[in-house]
């Protein structure tokens, strides 16, 4: 199966979804490997079995294999630094900013794909683990590579969508209606 796959699985109530996914996915302007590779990193921390097992599978296929590595790496190391960076500054001390991390992400210093690629997964990873402080450092890397606003916004949409897919899909997974 694929993407087509979870907008047929799409319930009635949220045919929203259905025309968003077919939009982001679709008709996006992204490179193949910057979308597939957003698609993937959405799916992995969308936390959805139904979601991740047809777009994961999709994006397999879509990817360089160093791309798909490259991807999954970007969630993995984001799963981390978004729940360090995001409790940093929600703490009101923020003497715990100025404290070592300690958390070792040596991929980002070669993560195997151009640098705008892993900056713009690791944007929409942080988006749906909801880490500001990782969206402004990774949009901020963006824009200083000259990627343009819409990109970025691009790569937030395509999280938005896929994790919604997600929720949707397992509450009905769940519900059986």
């Amino acid at each position: 199966m694929s993407w087509n796959a979870l907008l047929s699985a799409l319930p009635d109530y949220a045919k929203e979804l259905r025309l968003n996914l077919g939009s982001v996915i679709g008709a996006s302007d992204l490179p193949a490997q910057q979308l597939w590779g957003t698609v993937l990193v959405s799916a992995i921390a969308a936390r959805s079995p139904i979601v991740l097992r047809e777009l994961g599978a999709q994006a397999r296929a879509e990817l360089s294999p160093e791309a798909y590595t490259a991807a999954r790496s970007a969630a993995a190391v984001m799963a981390v630094n978004n729940v360090f960076h995001r409790t940093r500054h929600l703490l009101s001390d923020p003497a715990y900013g100025r404290l070592r991390a300690g958390l070792r992400t040596n991929v980002l210093g070669d993560p195997g794909v151009p640098r705008a690629d892993y900056e713009l997964w690791s944007l929409a990873v942080s988006a749906i683990n909801g880490c500001g402080s990782c969206l402004d450092a990774h949009e901020r890397a963006l824009r200083s590579a000259g990627v343009g606003r819409e990109v970025v916004q691009e790569a937030v949409r395509i999280a938005s969508v896929v994790q919604a897919v997600g929720v949707t899909l397992e509450a009905e997974a769940v519900l059986g209606e």
